[in-house]
Parts: structure tokens; sequence; C-alpha cells
């Protein structure tokens, strides 16, 4: 079963392998195959699902909600966000202001069939809003009980430590980021998760499995598999392209020995690599079909030993992306509509 650990400098406890359905539920994946995958999540002990309204324009949440409909709410963690364009998309449908956050926390609320949220997120950082205006409006969503705690998704480390002074100020906790992090995807570790360490946030990681490349299933020089997400239309290609080169795919083929040696498989194994971090509270997955999500959670309480962890930067070499700079460039500089 999956285990637990504490998020930020909080009481809150999340499983360390959360559920996620970002480019799946109402996209990639039909109602009931969604169904069956947070059921099987569930079953394993995951009791964390992260969602956000953007996620199939909306329709995410509803289908999220749908799943979990009849389970005790007291025993799950249910994250959404807030930023990216929603809806008809008009002027004020995207952003971190008061108008937006607030319209937005409550229509997320009627789409997953609950009352309140425990971790509500800032998807990411909103240059032409005030950042006071923003922790004002998040301060206000705790003060009425519709989240229980605040995060942010790919802010900077500066943006996160500013952000942790407003919070301080206005009487509530600031207590996780989500960043992309993988082995591949290395790009927090020299800024971010010292400045979240310091000041008692968590990592909540998305694309530990670098959107399925880490798998091993892409060989170098080969056709694409069917049906995968380097095919995928709707999103998932451009995702992934930057991982899409023979020296990449290369690289990852040499961890399949260290899998092996530990008995895992290599989607396992990149969880594990993951969760080895201390600053990681939890690494996402998400899955198309439930046994995905069976296999996946077996990644919970591994140990990888240190040699090996040596043996793996060892094998990937140059094709790491450590760049703190990255998480800046990756965030759009100005609202995107």
């Amino acid at each position: 079963m999956v285990t637990h650990r504490y998020l930020g400098n909080s009481g809150l406890k999340i499983s360390e392998i959360a559920y996620g359905n970002w480019l799946t539920h109402g996209s990639q994946v039909e109602n009931d195959a969604a169904k069956a995958c947070v059921r099987a999540a569930l079953d394993v002990g995951i009791t964390t699902f992260d969602t956000a309204d953007v996620y199939a324009n909306t329709v995410a949440e509803s289908v999220l909600g749908e799943a979990l409909a009849g389970e005790r709410r007291e025993s799950l963690e249910i994250f959404t966000k807030v930023y990216w364009p929603t809806g008809p998309q008009g002027p004020n449908d995207v952003g971190l202001s008061r108008k937006h956050i607030m319209e937005s926390i409550n229509a997320s609320l009627t789409r997953l069939g609950t009352d309140y949220v425990d971790l509500y997120q800032a998807h990411r950082f909103d240059s032409e809003t005030p950042l006071e205006e923003t922790m004002q409006a998040f301060a206000d969503v705790v003060r009425q009980g519709k989240a229980l705690y605040i995060g942010v998704s790919e802010w900077t480390a500066d943006q996160i430590r500013a952000g942790r002074a407003l919070s301080a100020e206005l009487g509530f906790q600031l207590i996780s980021n989500q960043p992309q992090y993988s082995m591949l995807w290395r790009v927090i570790e020299e800024e971010v998760v010292p400045t979240s360490r310091e000041l008692g946030l968590s990592q909540i990681v998305w694309s530990p499995i670098a959107q399925g490349v880490l798998t091993g299933k892409y060989k170098p020089g080969q056709d694409l598999p069917a049906g995968s997400r380097a095919t995928d239309d709707k999103g998932g290609a451009r995702m992934i392209e930057r991982f899409m080169n023979d020296e990449v795919l290369g690289a990852v083929q040499g961890l399949e020995p260290i899998a092996q040696e530990l008995g895992l498989s290599m989607a396992q194994l990149a969880l594990a690599w993951v969760l080895a971090n201390d600053n990681v509270a939890a690494a996402i997955i998400g899955a198309s079909r439930p046994e995905q999500v069976t296999e996946n959670a077996k990644a919970s309480g591994v140990d990888i030993p240190a040699e090996l962890m040596v043996r793996i930067d060892e094998v990937l070499g140059d094709v790491v992306v450590r760049d703190p700079a990255m998480t800046a460039a990756n965030s759009p500089a100005a609202r995107p509509v």
C-alpha cells in the first residue's frame, strides 16, 4: 500500500504517490476508464487526487468529482489549481486576479462535488496582477473554508519567497510547489528546493516519468508506439518533444540494468528516484489503464542505494536538464489571453 508524507511544514499528510488527471480525464481517456483508474488508485491506498480547472477546459474536474462521489470526503485530499484560461476565455477568465480566483474556486467546487479542496494552487505566477491582490484572495478563500491550504506551481525561488512572506502576513500557510521534476528534468534542485526547505514548502512533482520517456518504451531510431503520449495531438506530443531525440532516448535505455537490479520496472525506478528527494512530498502519476496505477504505486517505499543513485547520474550524463532559469522560461511572461 502507498505510504504517506507530510506536506510542507503542516500537519497534512498526503499519499506519496498521487493520482493526477492532466491530459487524461475528459480528453485521452473515456469516462468509464477514468473512473476505473481512480478506483485502482483508491484500492492501492492513494488518497491524494490532483486536477486543475484548465484540464480539458474544466471537464477533468467534473470527471474526477464523479469518480470520487460516494467516497468518504474526510479520507481524501483533493487538489485543484487556478490560472490558465477556462470557459469562453474572456479577459477575466485567466490569471490570479481576485475576480478570477473567487469565481474559479466556486466553479471548481461545484464540478468536484465538494464543499472544499484540501489544497488550492496558483497554476503559474501572474505577472499582471499585484502579488498582494493574489495572496489576499487566497487568504479569503481559506477563511471562507473553501480551501484548507494554498500552494503554487512552477514558481521560481524568488516568487516563492515573496509569496510565502505575504502568506505569513495574511495568516495562512503556503505549503507546496508543484514543479516538473524527473531524472531528466532537475531544474528545481539548485534554487527552488533549497528555498522551499528553508521556508517549509514541499514539492508535489508532476511528470516524474517525463511523460513516459523514462519507461523506456521509446527506442532511439524506432517508430513511436501507437497510441503513446508522443503520438497524441491533443497536447501530449508537444509536451514530450523536448525529450524525443536519440541522445536522450539512448541514455534512458541505459537505466534498464539498474531497474532490473532493483527488481523494478523503469517507471517504478523513475518514481522511486523522485521520491528519494526529501523535499518531495508526492509524485503525481497519470494513467489510461487501471493496471498502470497498480504497477506504478509499487514505487512507494522503495529505497535506491546511494551507489545506484550515482550510477543513474553516470548513465544519464549530459542529457539531464539542470538550468534553474528554465523554471521562469517555461512560465508565461504575460497572461496567455
